[in-house]
């Protein structure tokens, strides 16, 4: 409701008017329902108020409204008895709604704002503060000060990014995403970027988890059983680092520069510049050995896997040769 702009609608002047077109008015209803939301939010209360989408709806707004003032103990008279459905009948009734629901919630903010806060609230307040140190670092800017306002933070570090703006060329700051976005459209970003996480979570997931099938099969070798502590001493640290989930949020594709859309290949001159060496000019020759990997070309029985046996003997698995016909 605040997007609605009701929250600007918290005036004495407002109030007034609003309570003059009555409880069959939509614009009374919604600031109403909007108020029992936000009290809510604050308080446990079992009672709620459902909006009223035209006159028709008046009578059940009005009953609803009835056993939300009987849980909050309503000392007007004038809003806690006689017929349900004539309290609200005059404006002077319905702007003593208004004013006793708005006097609720500013005490519930009030106090809600002297409960400490819980372990999560903190961790997110830290998370907040070393964002904003981090910004201030990368601008160039003091240490954020505990005491300044975070308005006047905001203010400062939107006046140092625009400074920093103007004196670099245009081209080099051009935006990838040029057109601005409907709030539908980026309804629809967000779906798109909801598949694509999904994508990457299930691509790295099947990495991780042939790197955790590669490392144990380090321990398979009886010289690797007396050094078992050290080499999980060593991929330890590494496999703590991986994280499943992808970190890429909305906030890189608004951060995203125009040359992010230049993709050069890796077979590229300037790309083999850096990458080349000395292997790539040895070439295989004579029968180089068919590794298949084409599973619609295996014919049945599939390869049974069975334990390694001493001295080798095949790797632990039966030997396939070439269009995954066993070998005699």
């Amino acid at each position: 409701m605040e997007g609605a702009g009701v929250e600007g609608c918290l005036s004495i002047e407002t109030f007034t008017e609003v309570a003059e077109a009555g409880v069959s008015s939509p614009q009374f209803t919604s600031l109403c329902t909007w108020l029992v939301s936000e009290l809510r939010a604050l308080c446990p209360l079992e009672e709620d108020v459902s909006p009223a989408c035209g006159p028709e709806d008046a009578e059940t707004f009005q009953i609803e409204m009835s056993g939300l003032l009987g849980e909050l103990r309503c000392p007007y008279p004038s809003l806690t008895t006689g017929d349900v459905t004539s309290r609200l009948r005059t404006p002077e009734n319905c702007l003593q709604l208004l004013y006793f629901l708005s006097s609720e919630l500013l005490a519930a903010r009030l106090q809600a704002r002297k409960r400490p806060r819980s372990p999560e609230q903190e961790n997110r307040s830290r998370e907040a503060v070393c964002e904003l140190q981090h910004i201030c670092q990368a601008l160039g800017m003091p240490e954020v000060d505990p005491d300044c306002p975070i308005p006047q933070l905001m203010a400062d570090i939107k006046s140092k990014i625009s400074g920093l703006l103007s004196t670099m060329p245009p081209e080099q700051m051009a935006p990838l995403l040029k057109t601005p976005l409907a709030s539908e459209e980026w309804k629809t970003v967000e779906k798109i970027h909801g598949a694509l996480r999904a994508e990457y979570q299930c691509r790295k997931c099947m990495m991780i988890t042939r790197f955790d099938v590669t490392l144990e099969s380090f321990h398979w070798s009886e010289r690797a059983k007396d050094r078992s502590k050290a080499m999980a001493k060593a991929f330890k640290p590494l496999r703590q680092s991986l994280q499943e989930d992808s970190q890429v949020t909305l906030a890189h594709l608004l951060a995203a520069r125009d040359d992010l859309s230049r993709i050069i290949k890796t077979s590229s001159g300037t790309s083999r510049d850096k990458t080349s060496c000395a292997i790539n000019k040895v070439l295989m020759t004579g029968g180089v050995p068919d590794r298949g990997g084409r599973p619609n070309e295996i014919e049945p029985p599939m390869p049974m896997w069975e334990k390694r046996r001493e001295g080798g003997g095949g790797g632990g698995y039966q030997r396939w040769g070439k269009r995954g016909k066993k070998k005699k």
